[in-house]
């Protein structure tokens, strides 16, 4: 290769040219695979090999390696450090990541920090001959693909699969589809039988044509275990299931007691009507509201927040647990909090009729709902109530019993109702004055499964978004955006919450989307437009399907200490400071909203203040908790996805000709994707579940079914009946079949 006028060569071209004999071939090409994974050499296109060149190793970039399942095949993905290490335009590109081609992997799993190397790659194999398509190319639209050069530092891998044994060797089939399809085990495990599912960890992979090695840390049990499909979702992402015991001695040693001196240096509101509004299952209650009209027009909103900080302190067992978590896990059957229980569910619970140390926002409005001022204290609260939001919707629906005369005594409930009355008011204009400004209403109803003390899924719960909820939220993004913009004007490191504007080719996907529906839509690239469509999708069968597919256009949020903005809720200045019991973005910013209060003297903010990050540390920090936070989303999703399947299961095991109501969401040439319209349940209709009673052919022109008579047309937006026809309980899949 390195005589002049080399040309690159495949293996089998390679092997021709240097006369390997065709018994010689298998170590011939292992060799050549341990000298592309030593970088001697390069795989470049057409899988032909050369010599690496100065800008092979020289221009590779930090980064991290992901694999993400999609519909057809796992896609490889580097995302860098720097995202303008991109380089602009190209066909398919994006703006935090590159495709990876399986070629060019490695040994890279998901999540490890690798080094890679981003270059023009080749057309997609689709358009390969295509002219247009090749000019294009050729014109300076190149497809930007990267290669792992190096694996600078492996991610926590558990590889939870099943346990296989031949003669004196064993191995493990993972059931993650990211994964290498087998890890061969560095001894046999006396624990498991063959067909177990077990959890192992990787010991050494550094050949990409050999299989990984690994060994096996836990047995969980036999398939159809009960709980086992929990727990194996948990040892997928690495979720911890115990504290370490420092953590737990470090939270024993901690005082039950708030003693006079405490509660003498903060802001008392003991006395006043201050109470909670949470789902009626939640166990940490981690906020509380008071509201109190102005003599001369207006309110005094003060939204209470757990004062976690006062207990867990920098540095400490308890603070690096809680950053290495980042954040509570809500599964179907279980929480994995961030903090041990006697703080979560005890001392920094806001729970009724005991005294508690918070941190406030206590902001003014005017009339017109529009914020005049705000201060932070320190304080200390005796919440008067603890409301579900089913109950607290239903006292909002009564009547405003009217005050009693002066020197009657009043019923505490009454003033409470009359309290949540009062709320509503503030509420009501700081949600309209927020759909004003710009924000989008994606919310929507939540169906959660029940499951028993066995473990079992018995039934599903529907949560409505009303006015319980919505009073709740903005009194909550109200505090978050005081703090924020507090925070940022006064030039302090912080950590913000961050939604970077849609791209406008994927917004234009959800509006065709919308219009299969039939609804008539605008330019939603303009957000009065998008706004519009979401106000026309309001109470239709297809709402919660279009928002989800709408969510999933724009861009995921996340933390940063770069105060970029929050393109969903059109708010300038936006971060988390409402649940410090269940993330550690809020306790960071409780810390450093602390500090900043204690530096300009205000009164009632109790000394020393707390060391906070500085600006490399910060942005760390947001980093991992942006992760960890991707990962619990992932598990809660996945644990709720199968608990729901087990129910639909028990459902028609107990009627089997159980049906469902359902809307058709999408159509294309493999069937219909239709979702349940109560259980909110994604699944697909094949074509051959179709009504069998006709002939069925996909209309491309129009993206829906038409039957061969000319008759009948199954398309987006349809309502239909659908039964339960199979499950593929390894990838999560639902089919349904049409009846007649």
């Amino acid at each position: 290769m390195r005589r002049p006028g080399y040309r690159p060569l495949n293996k089998s071209e390679l092997a021709r040219e240097l006369g390997v004999a065709p018994k010689e071939r298998a170590p011939f090409r292992r060799a050549l695979a341990m000298l592309e994974e030593a970088g001697e050499l390069v795989r470049g296109k057409k899988s032909r090999f050369r010599l690496p060149r100065r800008d092979d190793t020289g221009g590779a970039i930090p980064g991290r390696f992901e694999i993400v399942r999609t519909a057809k095949r796992p896609q490889a993905y580097f995302y860098p450090d720097d995202p303008a290490a991109i380089p602009a335009g190209g066909e398919g590109n994006s703006p935090d990541r590159v495709a990876v081609p399986w070629r060019q992997t490695a040994t890279a799993l998901p999540g490890d920090r690798v080094t890679a190397a981003i270059a023009a790659g080749e057309p997609p194999r689709w358009h390969r001959h295509v002219r247009h398509k090749r000019a294009a190319l050729e014109q300076g639209e190149p497809r930007w693909e990267a290669r792992v050069v190096s694996i600078e530092e492996r991610a926590e891998h558990r590889i939870v699969g099943t346990y296989h044994r031949r003669g004196h060797n064993a191995s493990v089939e993972p059931e993650d589809s990211r994964l290498p399809k087998v890890f061969h085990l560095v001894e046999r495990d006396s624990r498991a039988r063959p067909g177990d599912v077990v959890v192992a960890e990787l010991v050494k992979w550094d050949r990409s044509d050999l299989p990984p090695l690994a060994r096996v840390t836990e047995v969980l049990g036999r398939q159809g275990d009960e709980r086992l499909d929990i727990l194996k979702v948990i040892h997928r992402h690495g979720l911890p299931l115990e504290f370490p015991h420092p953590v737990l001695a470090e939270a024993e040693r901690i005082s039950m007691e708030i003693g006079e001196e405490e509660i003498a240096s903060r802001e008392d509101w003991r006395e006043r009507e201050v109470f909670t509004i949470d789902p009626e299952d939640a166990r940490d209650f981690d906020d509380a509201i008071c509201v109190t009209p102005l003599d001369e027009g207006g309110w005094e909103l003060a939204v209470h927040i757990a004062d976690v900080s006062h207990y867990v302190k920098p540095g400490s067992a308890l603070d690096r647990e809680a950053r290495k978590r980042g954040n509570s896990v809500y599964l179907a059957d279980r929480v994995i909090p961030m903090l041990p229980e006697k703080l979560s569910n005890g001392l920094c619970s806001l729970r009724p009729d005991e005294d508690r140390l918070t941190h406030a926002a206590v902001m003014t409005f005017d009339e017109r709902g529009r914020r005049k001022g705000v201060r932070f204290v320190s304080a200390v609260i005796h919440s008067k109530r603890r409301y579900t939001y089913e109950e607290a919707y239903a006292r909002m629906k009564q009547p405003c019993p009217e005050p009693l005369p002066e020197g009657r005594s009043e019923d505490p409930e009454r003033a409470l109702v009359r309290h949540l009355h009062r709320a509503w008011e503030l509420g009501s204009l700081l949600r309209r004055n927020r759909f004003r400004d710009g924000a989008l209403d994606l919310d929507f109803a939540e169906v959660r499964v029940v499951i028993d003390e066995e473990g079992r899924a018995v039934g599903a719960k529907r949560s409505e978004y009303d006015e319980s909820h919505q009073l709740i939220e903005e009194f909550m993004l109200s505090a978050n955006e005081a703090v924020a913009e507090t925070i940022k004007n006064a030039g302090v490191t912080g950590i913000y919450r961050v939604h970077e504007d849609a791209d406008p080719e994927r917004l234009e996907e959800f509006a065709e989307l919308a219009r299969s529906f039939g609804h008539p839509v605008g330019d939603v690239r303009h957000r009065p437009e998008l706004q519009k469509l979401l106000r026309e999708i309001r109470g239709s069968h297809e709402e919660h399907s279009l928002k989800i597919a709408l969510l999933k256009s724009l861009q995921r949020a996340r933390y940063s200490r770069d105060p970029i903005g929050h393109y969903g809720l059109s708010k300038t200045n936006y971060t988390h400071f409402t649940s410090p019991i269940r993330r550690y973005a809020d306790l960071v910013v409780h810390r450093v909203l602390r500090r900043l209060c204690i530096k300009r003297q205000a009164p009632h903010c109790p000394g020393p203040p707390d060391r906070t990050p500085g600006d490399e540390e910060m942005g760390q920090i947001a980093e991992h908790i942006s992760r960890t936070e991707r990962v619990a989303a992932d598990a809660e999703m996945e644990t709720q996805r199968i608990k729901m399947i087990e129910y639909l299961e028990r459902l028609v095991d107990e009627e089997p000709h159980t049906a469902f109501d359902a809307t058709v969401t999408e159509a294309r040439p493999l069937g219909v994707f239709v979702e349940l319209d109560e259980l909110l349940v994604k699944g697909l209709v094949r074509k051959e579940d179709l009504p069998r009673r006709d002939s069925w052919w996909f209309d491309r022109t129009r993206n829906q079914f038409r039957s061969r008579g000319g008759g009948r047309v199954v398309a987006a937006g349809d309502s239909v009946r659908v039964q339960l026809a199979r499950i593929d309980h390894e990838r999560g899949f639902v089919d349904f079949r049409m009846g007649d």
